[in-house]
């Protein structure tokens, strides 16, 4: 038998549906159920949707979710489904992944340090020496990171522990990041869990600058992997000025302390963090403060990009290999825009403390950029 009402025809089936999902009325006019199956701990409902499927899942979702279920829409052998599965937001068993790169990037960051004390690789021992900068490196890195998990608990979106990514370069590292598994609510708990790795990141940089800040230099003998200084972001130099610290010696042999590297290195990756685009925390950001807007703001994010690039290189004449980064960012920011931000369920805007908050972050990730961040010292 059909019934016809807004435009759509639904049928009506003497379906039993699964004790421990919500009632089949409750989402009957977006989704027509005609099978439901349990496979394990997985509810599947076999049906047809009378509606687009942006408008099912902001229909169906919550009422999973208030049973403790994720649920998405599939087709399996040409037949739509819902997928409900139990949601989790815990860490099932011992993360030993996770476990495994913290311990690698401890190794690598080791090692970069050791540059950076002047300290000879060929003694194991001594490379030891250089653990205020790997514990100034991980600590803000994964300060940044456990904000982000510690909101996604919070919010009740599963997610990941971090993930360190240990590389052999003049920092030991590429930062850290955590995977989102579950879907994002609202515009609320994706601007939470996208400002909350920056805020609390920016928090460790600037705690290990004031505390390198106050250690004794170091002496060592020529470049760093080519590297032959550091460019201080706005926010270095007025810790620096702030605390009377100094940042450049005459001697070019005598630098800073490594851990104000480590602050340098946190500053360095909230900036590039909060560029707008995509999954980035600043295209979660402005994607919760802007909306639908945030993709035209995105697709300016490379532009700016290689501007910004072409204007050191050409008009400036900075070597090629110091700008190389903004033009390498480019590109990832032209991929990063074309697949998009993270889309919550409901898309309701913003309350005014929010928006402040927000918009005080993007300021302070501005003050963590230097168009040019390091010096290299000729081939």
């Amino acid at each position: 038998m059909d019934d016809h009402a807004d435009g759509y025809t639904h049928r009506r089936w003497n379906v039993d549906p699964p004790s421990r999902g919500p009632p089949l009325e409750a989402f009957a006019s977006v989704f027509d159920v005609y099978e439901t199956r349990t496979e394990g701990d997985t509810l599947l409902y076999y049906g047809e949707p009378t509606v687009g499927p942006e408008r099912l899942e902001q229909q169906v979702w919550p009422l999973f979710r208030e049973r403790g279920y994720e649920v998405r829409l599939q087709v399996q052998g040409g037949e739509h489904v819902l997928v409900a599965e139990p949601q989790s937001v815990g860490i099932d068993g011992v993360p030993w992944t996770n476990i495994l790169f913290a311990v690698l990037t401890v190794g690598t960051t080791l090692l970069a340090g050791a540059g950076w004390y002047g300290v000879p690789l060929t003694d194991p021992l001594a490379v030891l020496r250089s653990w205020p900068f790997a514990l100034s490196v991980l600590g803000v890195l994964g300060v940044h990171e456990f904000g982000h998990y510690a909101l996604s608990r919070y919010h009740k979106v599963n997610a990941s522990l971090p993930y360190f990514i240990p590389v052999p370069t003049v920092f030991g590292t590429m930062g850290a990041v955590i995977r989102m598994k579950g879907r994002i609510p609202d515009r609320e708990a994706l601007f939470d869990i996208g400002v909350a790795g920056p805020l609390a990141g920016l928090i460790a940089a600037v705690v290990v600058t004031v505390v390198g800040l106050q250690l004794p230099p170091v002496e060592t003998t020529g470049p760093i992997l080519r590297i032959e200084g550091l460019n201080y972001p706005p926010l270095v130099q007025l810790i620096a000025a702030l605390t009377g610290a100094q940042l450049v010696y005459p001697d070019p042999a005598v630098r800073v302390n490594p851990v104000v590297v480590g602050g340098w290195v946190g500053m360095f990756v909230t900036f590039l963090n909060l560029i707008p685009v995509g999954q980035l925390d600043g295209g979660h950001v402005t994607r919760a403060m802007l909306g639908r807007r945030q993709e035209t703001l995105a697709a300016l994010v490379p532009v700016v990009l290689f501007a910004l690039g072409g204007y050191l290189a050409f008009v400036r004449e900075i070597a090629l290999e110091a700008v190389f980064l903004w033009f390498f960012w480019g590109v990832i920011a032209m991929g990063l825009a074309y697949a998009g931000p993270a889309s919550p369920v409901t898309d309701e805007p913003l309350d005014r403390k929010r928006m402040a908050v927000g918009s005080v972050t993007l300021v302070l990730g501005l003050l963590c950029f230097t168009p040019v961040p390091f010096e290299l010292a000729p081939l």
